[in-house]
């Protein structure tokens, strides 16, 4: 009976579906004192922790531990555990312990292994594997402009506008919305009503403008670039082979028509 119900996979994410939408009923506030629902919550880790040992048991510790996924699955399990302990012992915080039930959502990352149905989802993943290692670069660059810019704009209109540049981490997020074109008009017009002198003015404008302009169009245009290159690098070699290939034939129907003209001469 415990074969049957834990080891084939879609069970697992069908209860892991459930389990996430458990959670996600927790947090509103009229039910997050709902007995019953914390009591399938618990229900929930007890589940999964007893399907972790009937693997193990099944396959054996070694083949087990062998398969990516089930080391992924067991690490969530584990890390819920102390969630059980809140109503037990006499925690003064335990935000930290209700916060670690989230964890058990990330095995829903495990349903991209049923998107069979999407036409070359393998070759999807590695695409989009692909295109993270050849952003890394790029967005480190962007990282770095955002926090330089942020500094910069920091120092110069930390004082005029401390909502938006009053610290480093307010002007980098103010910065990174502007990389985004998000408030690349609103941001601007805040601060210019704070500053009397229209020169001055015009000044802050045109800095904004260039930030827009070398980190929203630029920057992330070329990691846009970057990412959907490497997504569809595959459709580009295979393009090239059928291209190699047709040409190969080309020049062999050549050679066979040259053959021919000689032979009839």
């Amino acid at each position: 009976m415990f074969r049957k119900l834990f080891l084939p996979e879609q069970n697992m994410m069908i209860a892991a579906i459930i389990n996430g939408i458990i959670i996600a009923l927790l947090y509103f506030p009229s039910l997050e004192e709902n007995i019953f629902l914390q009591i399938l919550d618990y229900f929930f880790i007890i589940f999964f922790l007893v399907e972790a040992f009937v693997k193990i048991r099944e396959l054996g510790f070694a083949v087990y531990w062998r398969s990516s996924w089930n080391r992924f699955d067991l690490l969530v399990v584990l890390l819920s555990l102390p969630s059980l302990l809140v109503n037990y012992l006499p925690l003064p915080d335990t935000s930290i312990f209700l916060l670690l039930r989230l964890i058990r959502l990330v095995r829903l990352v495990r349903l991209i292994r049923f998107f069979s149905f999407i036409p070359h989802m393998g070759k999807i993943l590695d695409g989009l594997g692909r295109a993270i290692r050849s952003s890394v670069f790029v967005l480190l660059a962007l990282f770095f402009l955002n926090f330089l810019l942020a500094i910069f704009t920091c120092h110069f209109y930390g004082e005029v506008e401390k909502d938006l540049f009053g610290d480093p981490l307010k002007s980098f997020f103010s910065i990174f919305q502007m990389f985004t074109v998000e408030g690349w008009n609103e941001i601007p017009s805040t601060v210019a009503e704070k500053m009397e002198q229209p020169f001055l003015q015009w000044v802050m404008r045109g800095y904004f403008a260039l930030i827009v302009l070398f980190g929203g169009i630029f920057g992330m245009s070329l990691a846009n670039a970057v990412f959907v290159d490497e997504m569809t690098a595959d459709n580009n070699k295979s393009l090239e082979q059928k291209m190699e290939h047709l040409t190969n034939e080309i020049k062999e129907l050549k050679a066979l028509i040259q053959l021919m003209s000689e032979y009839k001469g």
